[in-house]
């Protein structure tokens, strides 16, 4: 995994003045940030897991957890892993069974999932290279 770089969610700032809100991954072991456009459900649902808000019923991203534990699967990691045309890609990696399975899923999603479970989140180093920046907090 040398080509991947360990980041944390460091915040989620929904901002009208810059296209709506955006999740701010920063790298574990350095002051480089990676801001990803995401939808206000989305920062809402992250928004609820990393301050442990909780709700009267599931979200949706509560959902999936609740039923990939019941199905005991667990999950490795998330990849933030391509950057196409200003779209982001990413991964969830998966186990069951000693059998990783590699899903393809929206970063906000995937993001969402990962904090609920506190996993870690990594980035393709050139999706870093092209998308990461500086002193942004």
């Amino acid at each position: 995994m040398s080509d991947l770089i360990e980041v944390k969610v460091e915040k989620v700032v929904i901002d009208e003045n810059i296209g709506g809100p955006f999740v701010l991954l920063k790298k574990v072991d350095g002051e480089v940030y990676l801001p990803i456009s995401i939808g206000f459900s989305e920062a809402q649902s992250i928004l609820f897991a990393l301050e442990k808000i909780k709700t009267p019923r599931p979200l949706t991203h509560d959902l999936i957890v609740i039923l990939l534990n019941a199905l005991d699967v667990n999950i490795q990691r998330v990849v933030i892993n391509d950057l196409i045309k200003n779209t982001f890609y990413a991964r969830i990696v998966l186990k069951k069974d000693n059998i990783l399975y590699s899903i393809d899923a929206r970063p906000s999603d995937s993001i969402a999932i990962a904090v609920r479970k506190n996993v870690p989140v990594y980035v393709a180093k050139y999706v870093m290279d092209e998308a990461g920046q500086y002193n942004l907090t």
